[in-house]
């Protein structure tokens, strides 16, 4: 039960830490003061339960854990959290806090869900099912925010077709305007950004743990990757004014169609994705 108890608590850190990641993702980009303070709490509290478990492990085995390849990871994802927040609250590098913390989040998840603490665990079998369907949920939650995109897309095509053909009436009052179009766009792919990738590497885990054979070059995996650095390409040249109006619409429209594609085809091509 003890067991049973603290994997849920490893589980549940390593989800508080990929959330305080998209709120630091808004943060950066948009300097929202709203999401740099959850953002802070949520990594405060991976913090305080990283310490917890570091000294409880301490005084359990009566050492510091630096001593295996194994404790040295969690160690250092420790470090690279503090020092994110040392970072963060004294002297507001809010570039550097977020490249390290995407580093911290990595390392530990394979802490977290390493083959090693698999095989040690008696809920070994259990935490692999629940990484799965953490992998799995953050992916559909992506998938979620980039359709939202789309939809504001569309209705920002819609609109501006509407206004230059002079077609205007009541029955599209409804509609947000220009701008809130733009700015939903925005904030949806913005969230489906970090979401895709915190999937990617709850997915990578999950494949190294628990496949015999397993290619990085899986067709959905390379998919995955390219369908991240598409919207992360649009988002990056509509931050430098280069994708703005309907080009903005439009190449969220196309990227939502790549984003079909690797759905669909790439789970039938794919060599073990076979659930979504």
């Amino acid at each position: 039960m003890a067991d049973l108890t603290m994997s849920r608590l490893h589980e549940a850190m390593v989800i508080v830490y990929a959330i305080s990641l998209v709120f630091y993702f808004i943060d950066y980009l948009y300097k929202q003061k709203g999401a740099a303070r959850v953002a802070l709490v949520l990594l405060g509290g991976v913090w305080l339960m990283q310490t917890a478990f570091l000294g409880g492990y301490i005084l359990e085995t009566g050492r510091f854990p630096i001593l295996t390849l194994f404790e040295g990871i969690y160690f250092y994802a420790w470090l690279l959290v503090t020092l994110s927040l040392i970072l963060r609250i004294f002297f507001h590098f809010d570039f550097a806090v977020f490249l390290l913390n995407m580093i911290g989040f990595i390392f530990m998840t394979i802490h977290t869900f390493a083959p090693v603490q698999i095989e040690r665990s008696p809920v070994g079998e259990a935490l692999v099912s629940e990484l799965l369907f953490i992998h799995i949920t953050f992916a559909i939650l992506s998938y979620v925010a980039f359709s939202l995109s789309f939809v504001f897309a569309a209705l920002h095509m819609i609109l501006y077709r509407l206004l230059k053909k002079k077609k205007w009436t009541k029955q599209w009052s409804s509609l947000p305007s220009l701008s809130q179009a733009e700015s939903g766009m925005t904030m949806s792919i913005m969230v489906g950004i970090p979401l895709l990738f915190v999937s990617l590497v709850l997915g990578f885990q999950w494949a190294v743990i628990s496949l015999d054979v397993f290619s990085p070059f899986d067709f959905k995996i390379v998919g995955s990757v390219i369908l991240l650095i598409v919207y992360s390409w649009i988002l990056w040249r509509h931050r430098k004014h280069a994708l703005q109006g309907t080009s903005f619409a439009l190449a969220n429209i196309y990227a939502f169609l790549l984003l079909l594609i690797n759905f669909f085809l790439g789970s039938r091509l794919s060599d073990f994705h076979f659930w979504y």
